[in-house]
Parts: structure tokens; sequence; C-alpha cells
């Protein structure tokens, strides 16, 4: 039987996997429609926080990896994916064609 905060954990990342997913589409699909450069890297902010969870998920559930070890490398990708969205607030706006 499981214990119930492995429960909770796996119902928590599952929700993150699936919004995450979901942003992560919708900010591809309209950096592909205004080829915004603020766009692009929200996108990419994102899919790196987003690619985080799903890394980290699998490393402990699949792989048998600590919770210390996949929690250090979601933490890695989170804090990338978070510089990557602070930049796409500062970035120019995109080039007149």
């Amino acid at each position: 039987m499981m214990h119930p905060s492995t429960v909770l954990l796996v119902a928590a990342k599952t929700v993150t996997l699936v919004c995450g997913a979901v942003l992560t589409t919708l900010t591809y699909r309209a950096y592909n429609r205004t080829k915004a450069t603020a766009m692009r890297a929200l996108w990419v902010g994102i899919g790196l926080v987003t690619a985080g969870a799903l890394l980290a998920g699998s490393l402990h559930q699949l792989f048998a990896f600590p919770v210390v070890t996949s929690t250090a490398v979601e933490s890695v990708f989170t804090a990338a994916g978070f510089a990557v969205l602070t930049y796409s607030l500062y970035t120019d706006q995109p080039n007149e064609e």
C-alpha cells in the first residue's frame, strides 16, 4: 500500500505536468503566431519548469532515485525556468517586418 504522502506527491506532479503541458503548448503556438522574443522566452521557461517536474517524478517513481536527488534535479530546472521567465519580462518587442 502506498503512503498517503506518496499519493499526494504523484497527484500534484500529475496536475503540474498536465497544466504545464497545456501552458507550454499554448505559449508555443502564440510564439509561432507572433514570433515575439518575449513569447519564445515564456515558452522555454514554462517548458523548463514542466520538464523539471516530469523528470523529477520519473527519476523517483520509475528509476528509484532518492527523493532528495529528484528534488534537486527539479529545483535546477525550476530555477532555470524562472530565470528564463524573468528574462521574458525584459526582452524587446518583436521586430517590425
